[in-house]
């Protein structure tokens, strides 16, 4: 038997992803439909002996407007590459899901419709007669809860009850088909693990054809409202009335923002206070797994100069990044899927949309840069949901001014020493830091409004945005999808441009070139309320924004290796005794949170680009956004002194 091709459609939040991730585990590999930014997804599975090829397609609501998604789905599921099409739709609202099934069952005569979150339905005491919805729908319908794994068996039985009879027509090509639709259905409940679905009558629904002609829109919205009469009964008058109870105190302009704000600080307070002592725990591993590197090496009779190079530069500012970098990632990604996953996520896009289409912008904008301070690479790639091209460049151009948590750690500490006074907590670090992002959130609307009235002139699209239900979060599936999907991804691209970053600062540094880089720039960055070593730090920090102060570091004490230091409070007599002030603290924080991207998002922003152009507009924009405001920063404290 041929493998069998599957096409995943829905709506999106409806767990299609859950079945997705749940049927392929890890054979599944992801890229971009050619020629579109909107990535795809495709897995493979084995069951019963016969191989499947799952391709999710992208979650949307209908298939008769022009989004890009819909555009893919629909041209995909016209094509006839799929063998079969799987429609999930959400028990919990189910009307809304069942127009989506309806267009598809227009375009293909092979379709399985799925009823996914039969938990969440039951929570709500919602019902769905599956049976009689296969008898209306006159396909195969199958009752799934993919978060807990309930239904998926009869879910592959169904695939591969379709596969083996599409096998069986294609080999005996002159058994003559039928006119007739098939009324199967499979109840997760009911139909025991490991058997195979036996249809109630006819033959399989896969052999129906597709509609001659279209339906208008309002006759499949009179069918869906049917069905949806038929098949669906609520004890409770209102079974959405505590999802509603909740939105009005996450989504309503009093209390909405002052718990985003709330949230935001509690999730940089646990970040800042539970990444300290990993942190610490790998540097210390790394440390003590130097010297024996370096026997390592001297036993292989490297030479000094070499083994210098490779342990001084390469080792040091690896170890370095993933230090310093791998914990906060480790504790921040979590908590952000945890939100996600709850269905709050959603909610803040919601409060933030009008901000930005105010500026300009595309609504999903405000997704992308909850996103950033994660990864700015992650979000640049997160930008692919906005369909708008212009919307999309100006959310990719402002992203690097949402500091991720890579600059988290400079920020905090600068913070803590000149701003947060010796009281050793980090609640105020915390606090502080959340004003300094409301900042950089600010500068975002800023810089958008003022794009997308020159280089990006249009007018604002709108946009869908469904408020999922509350559900409780997976925590296991979180952690391990976060680490996995996120955190081991944005360090991997960070290790990969960090290691020739590592050789080069060792070069400069050897070569004694970094004085006069220092000097060249001493000028500018005096202007800047800086200096000439901490804009060379920022340079040679390109690769990953946690080697900054290394750099600084080394050069100012001319050690020629990435140095760090034993406390704040060393740091901060070091850093006094080269000159540093409040005001040269503040311009750090302006700089560190405005400049241009990492390596990894520039890389990023290229290949979602595909210009150079644009690439240096990303790199260039937000640098001179920085350099302007530690000059008027500067400008005004030097005002101030000279009139007090």
């Amino acid at each position: 038997m041929r493998p069998f091709t599957i096409a995943l459609a829905g709506n999106p939040n409806v767990g299609k992803s859950s079945i997705f991730n749940a049927l392929t585990h890890l054979h599944q590999h992801t890229g971009n439909w050619p020629g579109k930014t909107v990535s795809n997804a495709t897995g493979r599975f084995s069951w019963r002996n016969a191989d499947f090829t799952l391709v999710d397609l992208p979650g949307t609501y209908s298939l008769r407007s022009g989004s890009v998604e819909e555009e893919i789905a629909r041209d995909y599921i016209k094509s006839g590459e799929a063998d079969c099409v799987v429609c999930v739709a959400d028990a919990t609202c189910l009307q809304r899901n069942l127009n989506l099934v309806l267009q598809i069952q227009e375009l293909t005569p092979r379709l399985i419709v799925c009823v996914n979150l039969l938990d969440e339905a039951e929570k709500k005491k919602i019902h769905v007669d599956l049976k009689h919805l296969s008898q209306l729908l006159q396909v195969p319908v199958i009752g799934t809860s993919a978060r807990s794994g309930r239904g998926l068996t009869q879910l592959k039985d169904a695939l591969y009850q379709q596969a083996k009879e599409l096998h069986n027509r294609e080999a005996v090509k002159d058994i003559p088909i039928v006119d007739s639709r098939a009324q199967s259905v499979i109840d997760c409940e009911a139909t025991p693990t490991g058997e195979a679905p036996a249809p109630t009558g006819g033959i399989a629904a896969s052999e129906t054809p597709a509609m001659a002609s279209p339906a208008s829109p309002e006759e499949i919205a009179s069918r869906s409202q049917f069905i949806y009469q038929c098949c669906v009964t609520a004890q409770n008058e209102d079974p959405h009335g505590r999802d509603r109870r909740l939105d009005r105190l996450f989504t309503s302009r009093r209390t909405g923002y002052p718990i985003m704000l709330l949230l935001l600080c509690l999730i940089f307070w646990l970040t800042i206070s539970g990444a300290n002592l990993p942190s610490q725990w790998l540097s210390d591993g790394f440390h003590q797994l130097e010297p024996h590197l370096r026997e390592f090496l001297r036993a292989l009779s490297v030479p000094a100069t070499a083994e210098s190079l490779l342990m001084d530069g390469l080792y040091k500012t690896l170890t370095w990044v993933i230090s310093v970098m791998l914990p906060p990632m480790a504790i921040f990604f979590p908590m952000f899927t945890l939100l996600e996953d709850s269905g709050y996520l959603p909610r803040i896009a919601f409060n933030l949309d009008h901000c930005f289409r105010r500026c300009g912008a595309h609504g999903k904008q405000s997704l992308t840069t909850c996103m950033a301070f994660g990864c700015n690479a992650c979000a640049v790639t997160g930008c692919r949901i906005i369909e708008s091209p212009r919307e999309r460049m100006i959310a990719i151009l402002t992203n690097a001014l949402i500091p991720c948590n890579g600059k988290f750690a400079g920020l905090i500490a600068i913070l803590t020493m000149f701003f947060a006074g010796s009281s050793g907590s980090s609640l105020l670090p915390a606090l502080l830091l959340t004003l300094l992002i409301l900042f950089c959130f600010g500068l975002t609307l800023l810089l958008s409004r003022l794009l997308s009235k020159t280089l990006l002139r249009g007018l604002p699209s709108s946009f869908a945005l469904e408020l999922p239900p509350y559900r409780r979060p997976q925590f296991g599936k979180v952690i391990l999808r976060s680490v996995l999907d996120r955190t081991l991804f944005v360090l991997g691209r960070a290790v990969c441009v960090a290691a020739p970053a590592g050789v080069l600062i060792w070069i400069l540094a050897n070569a004694g070139l970094l004085p006069a880089i220092t000097s060249a720039l001493d000028p500018l960055g005096r202007l800047m309320g800086l200096d000439g070593v901490i804009l060379t730090a920022f340079l040679l920090g390109f690769p990953a924004n946690e080697i900054v102060i290394p750099i600084m570091l080394m050069i100012y004490l001319s050690t020629g290796v990435l140095t760090d230091y034993a406390s704040l409070t060393e740091l901060h007599q070091l850093l006094v005794l080269h000159g540093w002030n409040g005001v040269t603290a503040l311009c750090f924080l302006l700089f560190s949170v405005t400049h241009f991207p990492c390596g990894t998002t520039c890389l990023t922003i290229y290949k979602e680009t595909k210009s150079r152009k644009w690439t240096a507009a990303a790199i260039v924009l937000p640098t001179l956004t920085g350099i302007l405001l530690c000059i008027a920063a500067n400008s005004l404290f030097r005002l101030c002194s000279f009139f007090i």
